[in-house]
């Protein structure tokens, strides 16, 4: 998690409340860059993570970003929609000190030792050491923008503003300013989320006032010096083509990180069970194996899949918004059957055709694929789950109890005595669907297994299968 809950943290007490108080207590400013390589050694030494709750990376990015953070670089990071980029970023502030002194009443975060602001410098030269000092959390030390092409200077760096002159302040005066979000967060984390996106013309302000501290807001040269960490990310393919870094500002970054989404299944599902927000329910929510590798095989295929445009990205949101659209699907069911548990089953996985085609770009001239594609990916997924996860010794008795006269009907509107009385007529399924289900499988999760058993059999052309819509039988193969 990162520090930037909405909960108003309490202050601890004893906190110096004047600039002589703080001397007295021998409080000492640290640059940013510095105070997080301190804090981020002694995580290292205490082996904790850079940051936590973050999956797959501990081998790639993360190690990057604490040479980055050593180093005292900025960092922008580069990678496709839905790989943690942002979450990353935030995750940093945890690199702060929790407590920050500033000039009390200052909008740019004002060292007491150092005010870099025109207010905070008189009133630190008129009180001294009465200058009072209040304290601000490091969730206020963190600002984030999304680059759009209307971000204007203002927005970032500042304006004046109309209100203070209004008041009787001379545009010549320092004090009628209102900064922006730059300055807002001195001594702080700057973040700016999709940088290629902001028009050169406001990058080349951007790195005025990072590297050469030099800013003009209608006439007034103001010299800023302010400590901050920058941190951005990029989409490659906007890096490349759509959008454009000037040279001069991507030099300012220390460090360029490349992100990636989960290079393998338990991954990616270790994330979507930790994401994935579920329906509170009267009864237990419990969600197969073969479901739930799936549903994440779907995002693994599509990100290899020529029929996916691979350029947008497949992102993990689309495993966790599937995961879920498949267990509605099972509580609607519960809700109707009685059923004792919520447990998804194969023909479930027809709800993630809603959920997959707003988060996939489908590469084909044709209109109106996507239905038609998204079920070729669940076909595949399933495929795979049962090919590298069941053996089935006994495949040849299954396959042979379907004889002319044997069709089995499956559906997610059926209850699940429906499959219980299947397992009863046809005894050499039990065998198969209990080791599939696991030895102490109730009535819901052996329908699932049979369900699974049997679309198996059919991807592996051992059985027929008619389908219509969610409802489908299954037969003796045709010759």
């Amino acid at each position: 998690m990162s520090d930037l809950s909405n909960a108003e943290p309490a202050r601890p007490e004893g906190l110096a409340s004047t600039l002589g108080a703080l001397r007295d207590a021998g409080w000492t400013t640290r640059p940013v860059a510095q105070e997080m390589r301190e804090n981020l050694e002694v995580k290292i030494a205490a082996g904790e993570p850079i940051a936590s709750g973050i999956l797959g990376y501990e081998d790639t990015v993360l190690p990057q970003l604490e040479n980055a953070v050593l180093a005292g670089h900025d960092v922008i990071l580069l990678g496709e929609r839905g790989q943690a980029k942002t979450r990353i970023i935030r995750s940093l502030v945890g690199l702060l000190d929790e407590w920050l002194p500033v000039v009390e009443g200052s909008e740019i975060n004002d060292d007491p030792y150092a005010p870099i602001s025109r207010r905070a410098k008189d009133v630190v030269a008129e009180l001294g050491d009465e200058t009072p000092i209040t304290w601000i959390h490091r969730s206020e030390r963190y600002g984030e923008k999304l680059a759009t092409p209307d971000t204007t200077i203002a927005d970032l760096i500042g304006e004046v503003d109309p209100i203070k002159i209004a008041e009787g302040r001379y545009l010549t005066d320092e004090q009628a300013l209102s900064y922006g979000l730059v300055p807002r967060v001195n001594r702080g984390i700057f973040a700016i989320n999709e940088l290629p996106d902001l028009a050169e013309r406001i990058q080349v302000g951007l790195l005025n006032v990072l590297e050469e501290r030099d800013i003009q807001i209608r006439g007034h040269r103001i010299r800023l010096p302010l400590d901050l960490m920058l941190v951005a990310t990029a989409n490659p393919e906007d890096y490349t083509n759509r959008g454009r870094i000037i040279t001069p500002l991507k030099d300012r970054f220390g460090a360029q990180i490349r992100t990636h989404y989960p290079d393998d299944v338990d991954t990616e599902l270790e994330i979507v069970r930790s994401e994935a927000s579920l329906p509170p329910t009267s009864v237990p929510i419990v969600v197969p194996w073969f479901i739930e590798r799936a549903v994440v095989q779907i995002s693994q295929l599509a990100r290899r899949s020529p029929l996916v445009n691979q350029r947008s990205g497949v992102s993990v949101r689309l495993s966790i918004a599937n995961y879920e659209s498949v267990v509605a699907n099972a509580l609607r069911r519960a809700l109707r059957t009685g059923a004792d548990a919520v447990v998804p089953r194969v023909s479930d996985l027809a709800a993630v055709v809603a959920s997959t085609q707003g988060k996939i770009e489908i590469e084909s001239m044709e209109e109106g694929r996507e239905a038609e594609v998204v079920a070729q990916l669940v076909a595949a997924a399933v495929l795979l789950v049962f090919r590298e996860h069941v053996v089935l010794p006994d495949a040849g008795e299954i396959v042979a109890t379907f004889d002319d006269e044997v069709v089995v009907h499956v559906g997610d509107d059926l209850a699940a005595g429906d499959y219980t009385e299947v397992l009863a007529a046809l005894p050499a399924l039990e065998p198969a669907t209990r080791r599939i289900a696991g030895d102490d499988a109730g009535t819901e999760e052996m329908a699932a297994a049979l369900e699974f058993l049997l679309e198996g059999l059919h991807l592996t052309k051992r059985l027929s299968k008619d389908a219509s819509g969610a409802r489908a039988l299954y037969r003796q193969r045709r010759r």
